[in-house]
């Protein structure tokens, strides 16, 4: 399988190529700037692996949730890329993307609750638990809100793993939950995102570019919510 995988919805900006069994990767942790910096990602990683864009078999893009300008742009650049090349898209959870990650560091771990930094004194967090392939499956649905709200689901037991931005900026969230281990610098990237959307191409689960749609969670992004 041949597929591009982008994401840009967080302060990592990265591109990885799967081919195959071997994938490589470009990522930078920007301040802004993933505008400037995702395509010539895209360019050098076909340029190296001497591939065309419609020699894919998908584009996947990390769908969000994550800073609006970021996910609306990991979401048009798909839809470019893809409508030019005739391929179909895979949108990938950047939490679930997040999730893999932290169960790729260390096999063990089976159940992580994910925390992203969503500003506005909020959360974008999500639960997974391990498949027996490996990757990381959605326990529940994915939420935004304040880091007091934010729990496991009442059926967990055993070791739970937190992961994500957001334990950094409001480490009042280790104190909810017993977690196992921590891992607060992860970032999503391509390259899981790349991994995460394999079984969704050979299920045929893509979509057309036009339905590449990116998730915020978030209906309102510019007013902070009330402190009521």
């Amino acid at each position: 399988m041949r597929l591009l995988a982008l994401d840009t919805a967080t302060e990592c900006c990265s591109v990885a190529l799967l081919d195959g069994e071997r994938i490589t990767s470009r990522e930078a942790e920007l301040g802004r700037g993933h505008a400037d910096r995702v395509l010539p990602m895209v360019d050098e990683l076909l340029a190296g692996a001497e591939l065309r864009l419609d020699d894919l078999d998908a584009i996947a893009f990390g769908r969000g949730p994550g800073g609006f300008t970021g996910v609306r742009l990991a979401a048009s650049i798909a839809q470019g890329l893809a409508f030019g090349a005739g391929v179909p898209v895979v949108p990938v959870s950047d939490l679930q993307a997040v999730a893999q990650r932290a169960m790729d560091a260390d096999a063990s771990v089976v159940r992580v609750l994910v925390c992203n930094d969503a500003r506005m004194q909020e959360v974008y967090w999500g639960c997974f638990e391990r498949g027996e392939d490996g990757l990381a499956r959605a326990a529940g649905p994915e939420r935004v809100g304040r880091p007091e709200t934010v729990e496991p689901p009442s059926h967990w037991n055993g070791a739970v793993h937190g992961a994500g931005r957001g334990f950094r900026v409001y480490p009042q969230l280790e104190a909810r939950v017993g977690f196992a281990g921590l891992y607060p610098d992860l970032l999503p990237r391509a390259v899981e995102i790349a991994r995460l959307a394999v079984p969704e191409v050979l299920a045929g689960r893509t979509v057309a570019p036009e339905h590449a749609v990116p998730v915020y969670l978030r209906d309102e992004v510019a007013t902070p919510p009330s402190r009521e």
